[in-house]
């Protein structure tokens, strides 16, 4: 432990520029995307499914944000736009960091609100051992601890008001036995996944929004070789065969449900959902642009926001269309020995979610960051996944997105309509919150 705590204060060393003569020490970006890094950490070890990761992650950045927000005027006020959000009291930043406030907001946060929080809590008294090694006074962390675990507190009753909480009281989620429609899939036969978490709050939708991005309904379920499905499902069976097109869908698996077979046994991959992958893409790019603390916890708040109400607008379809996956279609249709290339998630196929919720990301993304905005993606390198490179984030988001289709998990109307409902909902999040 003491070996691990070292490092730890090198590697704080290595990226805080510390000032002397008053003990202060400088925190940049990096240290957000530290906690960030951590809470995918615990998500892995708890296998938090894709909706929920996002609701983790968007009040743990919102908890950043309005320390620094408090603190720095010249911040967007986003929180006056935000369905539901609470007043927050006046802060006195007298004797302590804004910037360690803010880290210690969003880490007090994850302890309470992701399952395996505790892990979070030794990570965060190293966190400010480290602090204290490096110079920054008794008086100014404890002080900026109280201002973190304020505003925490405050945005954890928040998250509470959103009615998650509540979802356990709905009856028990049973998949009907009808033709065309979902049901769960080898090899773990998983229950469905979050079906009522379209009765959450959202943050950017009032009722009157939610017609503007519904979309077209799938096509209609049919055997008949000649119909639409059928010509559907049998472009997903002929995909996937190229080696580039199961490179990129193995890039963008992003399914933390997969299990690997070994013998009579499955287990668990350690695979992160793909909000923590735009998460990580949002600490790459904050990093090359160079954007200051406030300015990076800005975009980590506003990214995780519009994810978070990308999987609502598209759970909601999901749910409604109930649409069965092209595993089950084309055992039944085609073959009855066919196996995609990647697994299948534990939830109705209409629309993708991983080309909403990207196609969401890419439009926030390229707001703050620019068009032709190129960075090499190395979120997953650690999963042991090859880095790739990409000239914009539009560019990311359309190979998300196709990532489906060759991995045989989608058919291709539920990618294009992912796409046009994640795009439309990314403009209107940037009006809602006036950044255009």
């Amino acid at each position: 432990m003491k070996r691990a705590i070292l490092f730890f204060t090198i590697g704080l060393c290595a990226i805080f520029s510390c000032k002397t003569e008053n003990k202060n020490i400088e925190f940049s970006g990096r240290e957000i995307d530290k906690v960030l890094g951590e809470m995918t950490e615990l998500m892995v070890h708890d296998v938090t499914n894709p909706p929920l990761a996002m609701r983790f992650f968007s009040y743990t950045c919102l908890a950043g944000y309005q320390v620094m927000a408090s603190h720095d005027s010249t911040l967007p006020r986003i929180s006056e736009h935000l369905n539901g959000y609470p007043s927050f009291e006046k802060i006195n930043f007298t004797n302590s960091d804004p910037q360690l406030a803010a880290i210690i907001a969003m880490m007090e946060v994850s302890k309470k609100i992701q399952p395996s929080g505790k892990r979070m809590e030794l990570w965060e008294k190293n966190y400010l051992d480290s602090c204290a090694a490096l110079g920054l006074s008794s008086k100014i962390i404890e002080n900026s601890r109280a201002i973190g675990a304020s505003v925490a507190k405050n945005m954890l009753a928040y998250a509470k008001a959103d009615r998650y909480n509540t979802l356990s009281n709905f009856p028990r989620y049973t998949p009907e036995k009808k033709e065309g429609f979902w049901y769960p899939t080898p090899p773990g036969y998983f229950p469905a996944v979050e079906p009522y978490f379209s009765k959450i709050r959202n943050y950017t939708l009032a009722e009157k929004d939610i017609p503007a991005f519904a979309i077209i309904p799938p096509k209609p379920y049919s055997t008949d070789q000649r119909s639409e499905f059928y010509t559907l499902a049998n472009q997903v069976f002929s995909a996937g065969k190229k080696q580039d097109e199961q490179k990129i869908a193995a890039f963008w698996d992003c399914n933390p449900f997969a299990l690997s077979s070994n013998g009579h046994l499955l287990i668990a991959m350690k695979k992160i959902s793909p909000g923590a992958h735009w998460m990580g893409i949002s600490a790459i790019a904050c990093a090359k642009k160079k954007l200051d603390f406030g300015h990076s916890m800005l975009v980590r708040a506003v990214l995780s926001v519009s994810m978070q109400d990308a999987f609502w607008v598209c759970w909601l379809e999901k749910y409604h269309s109930n649409r069965i996956r092209p595993e089950t279609a084309i055992r039944k249709l085609i073959d009855p020995t066919w196996k995609p290339f990647l697994q299948t998630p534990p939830f109705p196929e209409y629309p993708s979610g991983h080309s909403t919720v990207s196609s969401t990301a890419a439009v926030i993304l390229t707001h703050f960051m620019g068009e032709n905005f190129s960075y090499v993606d190395t979120v997953e390198t650690r999963y042991g996944i090859e880095a790739r490179s990409f000239k914009s984030f539009n560019q990311a988001a359309e190979e998300a997105s196709i990532s489906r289709f060759y991995g045989g998990i989608h058919f291709m109307d539920g990618i294009t309509s992912g796409q046009s409902q994640g795009k439309k909902l990314g403009n209107h999040i940037l009006k809602k919150l006036n950044l255009l």
